[in-house]
């Protein structure tokens, strides 16, 4: 865990704190040392806390074995470049747990998501509530970002599946951001 300086924000924020180490090794998975394919994910290779190509440039290859340390070592860097690109997309210097569950949205989705997201419309409006709320929930009340997607081979349209486990993983975020500004 480093603190770091953002100038543009005039404050600091941890990057990798326990708090969001360990959320992300409660819905990541804590000692995942074999790469597997993630079906959620249309078989993305994935190991540890969810390390993926699109978190880091280690080439991950499913069935191979990584070390305790190794993943320690690959996490670390991964959430370091992932919360300092997300942390430019802030406006108003946030809330540790804030940022810690944006964070934890970013790692499951990508920044740029998240940047674009309406919840950082909000987080940029000092509006935290609203902000960690959207998350997880649409302002008409429906789930959002809890679906996965796939393209029908039949049709070429894009089908979108509802997936409980996502959707109680935006829930976890939201009362985890929700810490922050309570």
């Amino acid at each position: 865990m480093i603190k770091k300086y953002f100038p543009h924000l005039g404050g600091s924020l941890f990057l990798g704190s326990a708090t969001l180490v360990g959320f992300l090794a409660t819905w990541e998975g804590a000692e995942q040392h074999v790469v597997y394919a993630d079906k959620l994910a249309g078989g993305l290779p994935t190991v540890c806390k969810g390390l993926t190509r699109h978190v880091t440039s280690t080439p991950i290859i499913v069935g191979e074995r990584w070390s305790a340390a190794k993943c320690q070592q690959e996490e670390t860097a991964a959430l370091q470049r992932v919360q300092t690109a997300l942390a430019q997309c802030f406006q108003v210097l946030p809330p540790q747990y804030v940022f810690d569950a944006a964070s934890s949205h970013a790692w499951n989705f990508g920044h740029p998501s998240t940047c674009t997201s309406l919840a950082m419309a909000s987080f940029n409006q000092g509006d935290w509530v609203t902000g960690c709320r959207r998350l997880s929930m649409s302002d008409t009340g429906r789930p959002v970002w809890s679906f996965t997607s796939h393209i029908d081979p039949k049709t070429g349209a894009k089908v979108f599946t509802f997936i409980q486990g996502l959707a109680n993983r935006r829930q976890a975020e939201t009362s985890f951001c929700r810490k922050g500004v309570v």
